[in-house]
């Protein structure tokens, strides 16, 4: 539940890139934009969702996934504190059992066409719920293939020699599209 994934603050010190903003605190608990201080050492911290405003709220929601994730599952960080700890927790709701399938699917359908008819802020094209443009990507790369951020091919190739994957050759883009 923190501002940003590791990937992307890992990604963003290899280019020598900042954070958009004051995401993360140093050893020190100095508040920064520097994704170069999650690899010193002592290490700092990503601040959580809400940064140092409001990220009380992230970390409440944050203690909450941990709890859920690695507590019901029965292991987790504690095991190895030292490692990365991620588990997973999956909870499935079955609307029958509650008010019904329709009733649920008429709730949810009013709220996405809310979500929808909303009225974005300035220099923002439309509003989306969560997972709309993580479909349309996937969409796009079935039709256009995938972009990868700079480095990432890089990184890759010292694994493909390793494994004896040949490297794919960059897709041309189809100027028909």
């Amino acid at each position: 539940m923190s501002v940003c994934a590791n990937g992307t603050a890992a990604r963003l010190k290899s280019s020598g890139e900042s954070f958009p903003g004051l995401w993360a605190l140093d050893a020190e608990g100095r508040a920064t934009d520097d994704p170069q201080v999650l690899f010193d050492d002592p290490p700092g911290t990503l601040l959580p969702i809400g940064g140092l405003d409001h990220g009380y709220k992230g970390y409440a929601l944050g203690l909450f996934v941990e709890t859920l994730s690695q507590g019901l599952a029965g292991h987790g960080r504690a095991d190895r504190p030292e490692d990365w700890g991620a588990s997973v927790f999956v909870q499935a709701w079955d609307p029958r059992a509650f008010a019904g399938v329709d009733a649920f699917t008429t709730q949810t359908q009013w709220l996405a066409e809310a979500v929808h008819g909303s009225r974005p802020r300035p220099a923002i094209d439309s509003i989306r719920l969560p997972g709309e443009r993580a479909l349309q990507k996937k969409t796009d790369a079935f039709a256009n293939g995938v972009t990868l951020d700079d480095g990432i091919m890089d990184a890759l190739v010292p694994w493909g020699d390793r494994l004896g994957v040949a490297q794919p050759p960059p897709l041309e883009p189809d100027v028909n599209a």
